[in-house]
C-alpha cells in the first residue's frame, strides 16, 4: 500500500526534507526510534503524556502509561520527512524567559510537579450509543471519579439543527478517501469562490469541535496529522522564508496528473504567500495546539499526543513563538492581519486576540509536552512566559470605570523605574465614546497596548478567549460578561456578535484601514457581526455560570441564520442586514451554531474545553529582581489585584 506521505507532495515546491527517524538506533528529542510501522509510535517504556482532568489542579502531563480510551481507525501515516532547524540533542535552547540564573528552581518545581502525579484521576468515559433513535448512555470506567461524556448529545435535534448538520457534512473535504476538513464556504451559487473553497485552520476549529462533541473523531485526527505534515514544507515570499514551525493559513486538495492515465491527490498549502497583504497566519499554530488538546480531552485518546511527529511539531511551534527578540514585553509582537482580522485594521503590535490564543496554547502545551531531560528548559520557558503574560495582560490591558479615571489623571514623561504611567499614555487618548459607554459594574481588556498607545476598542474574540483560558481574573471575567449584558444592543443587537466595537469611520477609517472598501464602518472586520463567535461566547458563559446569556444569543441566531442562508457576517450598527460581501452557507457560521447548541445541551462537556485559575503559577515571580538588588519587583504591589 502506498504510504500517505508519498501522496502528499507538491511538484511545484522544492522542499528540503530530512528523514525524521533515520535508523533504528537513532533518537530524536530524547525519544527512542519509531517502530518500523506506517504509524509512528513511542516505545512502551518511554515517557507518555497524561491528561489531568482534575480542574482544581492544572499541571502538565507526567511520566506514566497513557490509556487509549477510544480505538479510532488507524490512518496510513508514514514517518514524516521533514525540514527543520531544531537541535536533535536533548538540550533545548535557553529562551530569555527561562534563563537558568533567573529562575528559582524550587519555585519552578512547586509550580510544575507538586501533587501532579498523586492528583491525576483516571478517566471515566460515558459513551453515548445511538440505538433505535434514542440515546443509550453507557459508562466505561477506568477507575477514579472523573467523567467525560463523549458522543451524541442529549435531546433531539431541531429542524434547524438537522439542516445545519446536513450542510456541515456537505462541506467536508476528503483526501485519498478519508475526511480531512471542511471548506470555508459551500455556496452552490458562488461562481468565484476565491479561497473560500479551501480548508482554513482557524475556520475548521468550530467544525472540529462539533464533530468531536458528536463522537465523529476521525476527521479531526486526520486534520491534525495532515496539517502537521504541511508544517515542514518550504514557504517563501520574494526569496525569504519565515521561521520553522509556521502552520499554513489554509490548504486545498488538488488533483495532479501523473500521466495520461494516472492522477493523484496532493495538498496545496498557503502560508501567506497568496494571502491579501502576504501576511503569515500567526494564529494557525496556536489554534492547532488548542485543537490538539481538545481532541485528547474529548476523546480520551492519548495515542495521538504520544507520537514523535506530534511532539516534534508542538515543540517547533513553541520554538517559533518563544524565540528571543527585541521586545520588552511578554506579549507576542505581530503585524496587522495576522489572525481572524486578516486585513489592515490597526491591530499591529500586541493585539489581545493573539495574546489570549498564545496564553491558551502555552497552557495546552504545558499539559501535553512529554517530560524528558530534553524538554525541561522548554517547560521552564512556558511557565515563565505564562507567569509574565498573565500579569502583563491583567495589570495593563484591563479597563473599567476606576482604571479609566486613573488614566484620565495620568502624569506623563515619567523617567523612573517607579513610574505609574509605564507606557507614557497621554490622557487625551481616552476616546469620548468610552467615557459614556463604560458601565459602572463592567469592564474589558483593551485591544492593544504599545508605548504611548492604547487601543480602547472592544475586540470580542480576545475578550471571550481570555475568559475561557483564565487569562483574566475571575472578577475581571465576571465584569466582562456584565459589560456584554449591559451593552447587549451594541455588542449583540440583531445578530451575535460584534467582532469589534466601535467601528472606525471618517478620517480614522481612511488612515487606519487605507480606505479599505470591504472594511467600511459597521461592515466585515470593522464592526461587523460574526455568528461564528457564538460558540466562544457560549463556552465563556457556561464557564462563568451565566448560561442564560448564551441561551438568549443562540435563540436570536437560530431565528435568523437558516432564513438568511447562514451568511458569513452581518452589517450595520445592530447587525440588521446581511453583509454586503458575505458568503452564504459559511461553514464556521454553521459549525459555531451547532457547537453552541451541543454545549448548551451538555454543559458538562464545556469543562473539557476551558481552564480554571492556576493560583500556583500566578503566585510565582520568575524575574529574579529580588536577587539583583537593583529594584523591587512590581508584581508585589499588584498581587492583591491579579489574584482575585
Amino acid at each position: 500500500m502506498m504510504n500517505t506521505i508519498s501522496l502528499i507532495r507538491n511538484r511545484a515546491m522544492k522542499s528540503a526534507r530530512r528523514i525524521l527517524i533515520g535508523s533504528r538506533n537513532s533518537s530524536f528529542f530524547g525519544f527512542p526510534p519509531a517502530k518500523p510501522e506506517h504509524t509512528l509510535s513511542i516505545a512502551n517504556n518511554s515517557p507518555k503524556p497524561r491528561f489531568n482532568h482534575d480542574h482544581t489542579n492544572h499541571h502538565p502531563f507526567q511520566k506514566g502509561g497513557a490509556q487509549k480510551v477510544f480505538g479510532l481507525p488507524s490512518s496510513n501515516f508514514a514517518p514524516l520527512s521533514r525540514s527543520f532547524s531544531l537541535s536533535t540533542s536533548n538540550e533545548v535552547r535557553n529562551f530569555s524567559t527561562s534563563v537558568e540564573t533567573r529562575v528559582n528552581d524550587n519555585n519552578f518545581e512547586r509550580i510544575y510537579v507538586q501533587g501532579a502525579m498523586n492528583n491525576v484521576k483516571p478517566l471515566v468515559v460515558v459513551e453515548s450509543v445511538h440505538k433505535d433513535d434514542e440515546n443509550v448512555v453507557g459508562e466505561k470506567s477506568l477507575g477514579g471519579d472523573v467523567r467525560v461524556t463523549v458522543g451524541k448529545t442529549k435531546g433531539e435535534d431541531s429542524e434547524v439543527e438537522k439542516q445545519a448538520w446536513k450542510l456541515l457534512q456537505g462541506a467536508v473535504v476528503s483526501y485519498c478517501g478519508n475526511p480531512l476538513g471542511t471548506v470555508a464556504a459551500n455556496d452552490p451559487g458562488d461562481k468565484l469562490p476565491l479561497n473560500y473553497d479551501q480548508v482554513f485552520i482557524r475556520d475548521f476549529i468550530p467544525s472540529a469541535l462539533a464533530f468531536l462533541l458528536r463522537g465523529e473523531n476521525e476527521i479531526v485526527k486526520n486534520f491534525l496529522l495532515h496539517t502537521l505534515q504541511l508544517q515542514s514544507w518550504e514557504k517563501t515570499v520574494d526569496c525569504y522564508s519565515p521561521g520553522q514551525g509556521l502552520m499554513p493559513a489554509s490548504f486545498k486538495v488538488r488533483t495532479v496528473a501523473l500521466d495520461e492515465d494516472n492522477h493523484e491527490e496532493v495538498l496545496d498549502p498557503d502560508f501567506g504567500e497568496s494571502a491579501i497583504g502576504r501576511v503569515a497566519p500567526v494564529d494557525s499554530g496556536l489554534w492547532w495546539i488548542i485543537l490538539l488538546r481538545a481532541y485528547g480531552k474529548l476523546t480520551g485518546d492519548c495515542s495521538l499526543l504520544e507520537r514523535v511527529d506530534v511532539q516534534t511539531g508542538l515543540k517547533m511551534i513553541l520554538n517559533l513563538c518563544l524565540t528571543d527578540g527585541f521586545d520588552m514585553f511578554p506579549s507576542l509582537l505581530v503585524t496587522d492581519g495576522s489572525c481572524m482580522i486578516d486585513r489592515r485594521m490597526g491591530i499591529h503590535g500586541h493585539p489581545l486576540e493573539i495574546q489570549a490564543l498564545f496564553y491558551s496554547a502555552l497552557r495546552c502545551s504545558r499539559e501535553m509536552l512529554v517530560v524528558t531531560d530534553g524538554t525541561n528548559n522548554l517547560i521552564r520557558a512556558i511557565n515563565n512566559r505564562l507567569s509574565a503574560l498573565s500579569f502583563h495582560i491583567r495589570e495593563y490591558y484591563w479597563v473599567d470605570m476606576k482604571k479609566i479615571n486613573e488614566i484620565y489623571r495620568y502624569k506623563t514623561e515619567e523617567y523612573s523605574m517607579d513610574a505609574i504611567n509605564k507606557f507614557n499614555i497621554y490622557p487625551e487618548q481616552i476616546p469620548l465614546w468610552l467615557m459614556d459607554w463604560i458601565p459602572e459594574e463592567g469592564g474589558y481588556l483593551i485591544g492593544n497596548l504599545q508605548p504611548a498607545h492604547m487601543d480602547f476598542r472592544f475586540f470580542t474574540l480576545g475578550n471571550l478567549w481570555s475568559i475561557v483560558s483564565s487569562l483574566g481574573t475571575p472578577r475581571q471575567n465576571q465584569a466582562l460578561l456584565n459589560l456584554i449584558e449591559a451593552k447587549w444592543d451594541d455588542l449583540v443587537g440583531h445578530m451575535p456578535l460584534k467582532i469589534c466595537y466601535p467601528a472606525l469611520d471618517n478620517e480614522e477609517w481612511c488612515i487606519i484601514t487605507g480606505c479599505d472598501p470591504k472594511n467600511t464602518p459597521w461592515s466585515y472586520h470593522n464592526g461587523g457581526s460574526w455568528p461564528t463567535l457564538l460558540w466562544q461566547f457560549t463556552l465563556a458563559c457556561i464557564k462563568m455560570g451565566r448560561i442564560e446569556l448564551a441561551q438568549k444569543a443562540v435563540a436570536l441566531a437560530e431565528k435568523r441564520l437558516p432564513v438568511d442562508s447562514w451568511p458569513e457576517y452581518y452589517d450595520t450598527r445592530t447587525g440588521k442586514f446581511i453583509g454586503k460581501q458575505a458568503r452564504m452557507y459559511q461553514t464556521w457560521t454553521i459549525a459555531g451554531f451547532l457547537t453552541s447548541k451541543m454545549l448548551l445541551k451538555n454543559p458538562e462537556m464545556a469543562s473539557m474545553l476551558f481552564w480554571e485559575e492556576d493560583y500556583e503559577l500566578l503566585d510565582i515571580c520568575v524575574c529574579g529582581l529580588s536577587k539583583s538588588g537593583r529594584k523591587r519587583c512590581s508584581r508585589g504591589a499588584a498581587r492583591s489585584q491579579i489574584l482575585v
